[in-house]
């Protein structure tokens, strides 16, 4: 009997640790929910969008021997384009409070959001350069696309106050 009750005690006391454990997740989960910023979250999803436009678009232009096109924002053109959509807390440009990328002037881009709506990729893996400033209000991102089809994010960081590669 002495052996049965302390297995007994083992189990309700992990039972216990369980429910403990198993409370502080729970309130450690409401609070992380509290605190994400839902802008930033549709900034990082707006990121992922154009990256992956970008890719599918240069993958198609390479497949199909012929150029293909982005359109960004609210852009619309003829022929087939592959359109991008933001979150609804993501507007284009970059707010006055943020400053420009490290080696970079004043581009149209920075009023905006984009320097070229359509961007049109070739099976060459070659691209219309272009920039295109994307924000929530507190951080920002700034994506450039050279003529060689490289793309360079960097992210305009409140916490840092800083400009660092994505």
């Amino acid at each position: 009997m002495g052996r049965d009750s302390r297995q007994l005690h083992q189990r309700g006391s992990s039972l216990l640790e369980l429910t403990v454990v198993m409370a502080v997740l729970v309130i450690l989960g409401a609070m992380s929910t509290l605190c994400l910023d839902e802008g930033s979250i549709e900034l990082s999803a707006a990121h992922q969008e154009i990256v992956g436009s970008l890719y599918q678009a240069f993958t198609l232009a390479r497949a199909r021997g012929t150029d293909v096109k982005v359109a960004l924002g609210h852009s619309s053109g003829a022929g087939e384009h592959l359109p991008v959509q933001l979150g609804r807390h993501v507007k284009w440009g970059k707010p006055d409070h943020i400053p420009y990328p490290p080696d970079m002037d004043s581009p149209v881009a920075a009023k905006t959001g984009e320097s070229h709506p359509i961007i049109t990729v070739t099976p060459r893996h070659t691209a219309l350069a272009s920039a295109w400033f994307l924000n929530d209000g507190q951080e920002a991102l700034c994506m450039r696309l050279s003529g060689q089809g490289h793309l360079q994010v960097l992210r305009w960081r409140r916490s840092l106050g800083k400009w660092s590669r994505v």
